[in-house]
């Protein structure tokens, strides 16, 4: 990035790399699952609520309007007949293309066949996408696939080692199936064998997919990512009901990021938000932990240059990402890296103008976030690569 640009021509023209995100919806929506799709609830709002009337929704009519061929602040009628009328490639198109993000890191967990893989991610947007591959899951498709509990210590680590060949790193969902409060000493095989033997008896008869949620194996699987060696990445804060938030603040990894502060191994913090504050007190006491503001960006819309500050308050810069974890309408992923871009820039140039940074190195930090402390921490250049 040319050094004589400006704070607000970098941030413009700055190839993100978004760390954690999703796949864009493969099919049209309804307005009912468009509504859905941009909360993160998981239930439609009463009678005369409406999720366009939310911070989220006024940023789609803002700025995603005028990519669909409409005015800014279109009405949700005209936004959403003008989406159906384009189809749900040539939204995805347009959005992620014009999103300026050059790499996807894309967490495949869930949703597949409704999002777009790995693969549907590089056609839809031009860019360039790696995998993320969840844990969980893992454990889950060991024991569809009528696998023992003597046997899954080992098989754990044999899966994870053959999933992870080609990927970049690791993703656990302990906060929704536990809680971030999970004892953090490594389970040894015998305990892991005991609770798989406990968890697959609980299957036998059952309908619908197994769903990991026994404390022993969500800290198995947690310890097979750390022992794998590469990146892994922790959702933390804000989510859709299915968590508990007050158990998702990062504070409570304290005591695993001590027992793990040697391993070399990076540990990323997701999201945060409300609890941002307190993932970057983590990431400025631990060198091998990350965080990002994530979801915490776009579900903001115009107030995301305030979350944003609040980001910058503590951790070193460099410690620092950029992820939209954008999933499903392909609004999300467009408006994470846009009002991230806006609010950067607002907030690095409040600072400029106080006299309290100079543009360089507000130039400066602005590219190691949009990309470069992702490129080092995952591997993503030649320097820096895997071994």
């Amino acid at each position: 990035m040319p050094s004589d640009r400006t704070i607000e021509e970098t941030a413009e023209a700055l190839p993100l790399v978004d760390h954690h995100v999703h796949g864009a919806f493969t099919a049209d929506l309804t307005r009912p699952e468009f509504e859905l799709a941009i909360t993160e609830s998981d239930r439609l709002g009463p009678p005369g609520c409406t999720s366009f009337d939310s911070p989220v929704g006024f940023a789609v009519r803002r700025w995603c309007a005028p990519l669909l061929d409409l005015e800014p602040h279109a009405s949700a009628d005209d936004y959403l007949d003008r989406r159906h009328a384009l189809g749900a490639a040539e939204v995805n198109r347009r959005l992620l293309g014009a999103s300026g993000v050059d790499r996807f890191l894309v967490d495949t967990g869930i949703g597949a066949g409704a999002v777009l893989d790995v693969e549907g991610m590089r056609a839809a947007s031009g860019r360039r996408a790696d995998e993320i591959v969840r844990l969980e899951p893992l454990a889950e498709e060991l024991a569809a696939a009528g696998v023992g509990a003597a046997e899954f210590p080992r098989r754990l680590r044999e899966t994870l080692a053959e999933r992870t060949a080609a990927t970049v790193g690791t993703k656990s969902v302990v906060a929704y199936r536990y809680g971030l409060d999970f004892d953090p000493e490594p389970p040894t095989d015998a305990e892991v064998v005991a609770a798989a033997g406990g968890w697959l008896r609980s299957l036998d008869g059952g309908e619908g997919a197994p769903r990991v949620t026994d404390p022993v194996l969500l800290r198995a699987l947690v310890w097979a990512g750390v022992d794998r060696g590469l990146p892994v990445q922790f959702h933390a804060g804000f989510g859709d009901p299915d968590l508990e938030l007050h158990r998702c603040d990062p504070l409570h990894l304290t005591r695993f990021l001590h027992l793990t502060a040697e391993r070399g191994v990076p540990i990323l913090l997701l999201h945060n938000y409300p609890f941002h504050r307190h993932a970057g007190y983590l990431a400025a006491v631990f060198p091998h932990v990350w965080f990002d503001i994530g979801l915490g960006v776009p579900y903001t819309g115009a107030r995301a240059s305030a979350v944003i500050a609040e980001s910058l308050e503590l951790a070193p810069f460099g410690k620092v990402l950029f992820s939209s974890d954008a999933w499903g309408p392909a609004e999300l992923h467009h408006l994470g890296a846009l009002l991230w871009r806006r609010g950067m820039a607002n907030v690095l140039r409040g600072f400029v103008d106080a006299g309290e940074w100079s543009e360089a190195d507000a130039v400066r930090v602005l590219t190691m976030i949009g990309g470069d402390n992702a490129r080092r921490v995952y591997g993503l250049t030649e320097d820096y690569r895997h071994q």
